[in-house]
């Protein structure tokens, strides 16, 4: 029997109790354990860092919930970074690892949950024992955590995450409706457009990586979110396609802005991380700064393409990317064109041989907002 709602959320609401960890803080950072659920009927802590910059008496700030992907673990430097913007921030580790600071090589501990990423060879395991269960619930617990701190707005807390973290903040966003948003960066739901699927295949098997998809895809679970979301990505991404992210980000009830750059690098640091984009989505948000623009409307006519857009900071420039390609999505190649600008609209003429394009917006602060891709 298939559970698509196994998180109890009454129970993780509630502020885990945690301890401080001071051996792995650093620079103003602190590190810390929260308890976490039993894996295996055992007790389990998770790690984390959580930051937060100077606030007055009286005052609260808002805060971000960042999730790390495959490979990650809790990261100081996102933290600092989110620091840095005037935000508390908690990054933890969703794979029973600790971070001691660097980037790779992460120490499992004894009272860690499950190990990551996917869980595709752990579908015989009971539910509850399951990383995808595990890695939800401590995003949501971290969530819980930070916003019982007293320098932090509890209505004022975004979500966003890398990778497998992106598709871990698609699952926690439909089950917690506290955050004030999501910003998925590369991931997603439709995980049969994904290569992540053919190495659980070639991991596993067929049976065990379907079973996992009717589980534990987020295309189960995404049309409860309701809160806005960003879905950050690029076009060539190898492991989340296009395809796949416009499944994922059509089901959601609440308002979706893309933002797909040309061949994206894949990766934390800065590229996953960093996007100036989150940052101008959460400002907006959580501090009540300028939009990102707001597409209207996109109309094609015969070969020619026409978007209207409101709102945000004034468009600079207007790309259509575009691709001849049939092949797999993460091989083709993309092209780009520049559209017809003028203050509210603008439009392009399709070259002949496109078989899916979309439009950038760029507006003066060097943010990009897109079209959804059209496949012709």
């Amino acid at each position: 029997m298939i559970d698509h709602n196994p998180w109890d959320m009454a129970a993780l609401s509630k502020p885990p109790p945690f301890i401080e960890a001071p051996a792995y803080g650093t620079r103003g950072i602190r590190a810390l354990f929260y308890d976490a659920l039993p894996y295996k009927n055992n007790p389990t802590r998770t790690f984390a860092y959580y930051g937060c910059p100077a606030v007055e008496p009286g005052k609260k700030v808002p805060a971000m919930v960042l999730v790390h992907g495959g490979g990650g673990s809790a990261f100081i430097a996102w933290v600092e970074l989110w620091v840095r913007r005037g935000y508390a921030a908690i990054s933890m580790d969703t794979c029973g690892c600790i971070n001691g600071g660097i980037p790779t090589k992460h120490s499992s501990h004894d009272m860690g949950g499950p190990p990551g990423w996917g869980g595709f060879e752990q579908m015989g395991e009971a539910l509850h024992d399951q990383w995808t269960y595990h890695a939800v619930a401590d995003v949501i617990l971290a969530h819980s955590l930070i916003r019982s701190f007293k320098e932090v707005d509890a209505a004022r807390i975004g979500l966003t995450g890398i990778s497998w973290g992106g598709y871990l903040a698609c699952l926690a966003a439909s089950v917690d409706h506290r955050f004030r948003f999501a910003a998925p960066v590369y991931g997603c739901g439709f995980l049969e457009d994904s290569v992540l699927l053919e190495d659980a295949i070639k991991a596993t098997s067929l049976s065990s990586a379907s079973d996992w998809l009717a589980q534990w895809d987020p295309s189960h679970y995404l049309q409860r979110v309701t809160m806005p979301m960003l879905w950050l990505t690029g076009t060539n991404d190898f492991a989340f396609s296009l395809r796949a992210l416009q499944k994922s980000y059509r089901l959601p009830a609440g308002a979706h802005t893309l933002s797909i750059h040309l061949r994206m690098i894949h990766g934390h640091g800065g590229h996953g991380e960093n996007p100036e984009e989150t940052h101008a989505f959460a400002n907006c948000l959580l501090r009540n700064k300028a939009p990102l623009v707001t597409i209207s409307e996109v109309k094609r006519i015969e070969r020619t393409v026409h978007i209207h857009f409101t709102g945000g900071v004034p468009i600079v420039d207007c790309q259509l990317l575009f691709t001849r390609d049939t092949c797999p999505w993460a091989d083709r190649h993309w092209e780009s064109t520049q559209a017809h600008l003028e203050k509210e609209s603008s439009f392009v003429e399709l070259p002949r041989g496109t078989v899916a394009y979309y439009l950038n917006l760029i507006d003066e602060r060097n943010l990009t907002v897109s079209s959804e891709h059209e496949e012709l």
